[in-house]
């Protein structure tokens, strides 16, 4: 098995990544070996596996690409195959959907999404879509002066993309069919004012769906309507213990794969939050904070077997390894790290 790591590789970004990593995977044990660096990419900072792990899809942060490349089963080494416009500015997510003949594209500054097809050979097409995204900016005065979506997988079902968007302090719905984007009914939920949605995960059951809010470092959890694509607000719970009185930005999210923890990013405080799900009721309860053991953790991931997390720790250019204790949440530092320059995404070969 290999993992796969985008960087943010630019002077603008004061970054210190050098492309997409390739690592060898050890899952029983939760330790990476280097393979290969693809150097003299742009800051290939999301990236997205296809079903069978032949492909692999990079969005270029701060420009208007997406790129595709053919990944060797036997190596696990990347070959580049094409690259594709997302007529937007600042590509900072993608998803595949269901069938693997479309991508989904988040430009963030552009504040639009853009669908292009996918041809057999895994080269991109022209964008078939471009819907932009407007409304009435949140209140912050440096941070929301227009829509910024951020992320935008399908849900579930695939019949649905969702869409955080930072700018506007709304999630957005759209239904996907027939490789085009349509509002949901209804087709957004409003969060708190300055909260700053920016990405979301879903329960297994795909009854709730969690939303970390960047700007106030909060979670906020909905019921899940999957025939309508629709979000009801139940909840919101802090990412950050309350004896912290810094300022910090909560950053990725995700729910363990029994739904029955969820996990948080804070760059600030520097750490992975660890929250309880109710079975029941879908309700979090806040359990306690583990230091990164690095700056900034933008990003993190689970191995697929879910017996590890790694923290991709931004600005201190480094991946570390905590072992998750799937009965109580909590996560171990188990004292394996590498080295990775500027790393901002971890994906997983099947």
């Amino acid at each position: 098995m290999f993992a796969y790591v985008g960087s943010r590789t630019t002077r603008e970004r004061n970054a210190r990544g050098e492309g997409i990593s390739v690592f060898k995977l050890d899952q029983e044990a939760g330790t990476l070996e280097p393979v290969q660096v693809v150097k003299d990419l742009v800051n290939p900072s999301f990236l997205a596996l296809n079903r069978d792990g032949s492909r692999l899809y990079t969005v270029h942060g701060d420009l208007s690409d997406i790129s595709a490349f053919s990944v060797d089963k036997a190596s696990g080494k990347l070959t580049f195959i094409n690259r594709q416009s997302t007529q937007g500015k600042n590509p900072v997510h993608l998803a595949l959907d269901p069938s693997g003949r479309f991508m989904v594209v988040t430009n963030h500054i552009g504040h639009s999404l853009a669908v292009l097809p996918v041809n057999g050979d895994g080269s991109l097409g022209e964008v078939a879509q471009l819907v932009t995204i407007d409304g009435q900016p949140g209140p912050h005065r440096t941070e929301q002066p227009h829509a910024k979506p951020h992320f935008n997988p399908f849900d579930p079902s695939g019949d649905f993309v969702i869409v955080p968007d930072k700018g506007l302090d709304k999630v957005l719905s759209y239904r996907f069919k027939d490789g085009r984007l349509t509002p949901a009914d209804p087709p957004s939920v409003a969060a708190r004012e300055t909260s700053g949605p920016r990405h979301v995960a879903f329960h297994p059951t795909g009854a709730w769906a969690y939303v970390v809010n960047e700007l106030d470092s909060t979670v906020t959890a909905y019921r899940y309507d999957a025939t309508r694509g629709a979000l009801q607000p139940v909840q919101v719970v802090p990412t950050l213990p309350a004896s912290f009185t810094g300022n910090s930005r909560a950053s990725e999210i995700a729910v363990d794969r029994e739904g029955r923890f969820l996990y948080a990013s804070n760059r600030g405080l520097d750490s992975i939050a660890v929250l309880a799900i109710d079975p029941a009721s879908g309700l979090l309860t806040f359990i306690t904070a583990v230091p990164s053991r690095g700056r900034t953790p933008r990003f993190f991931a689970f191995t697929p077997n879910g017996r590890y997390l790694f923290a991709l720790n931004e600005e201190s250019d480094s991946i570390v390894t905590f072992a998750v204790d799937c009965e109580r949440g909590v996560l171990e530092a188990t004292g394996a790290q590498v080295h990775s320059g500027s790393p901002v995404c971890m994906v997983f070969s099947v």
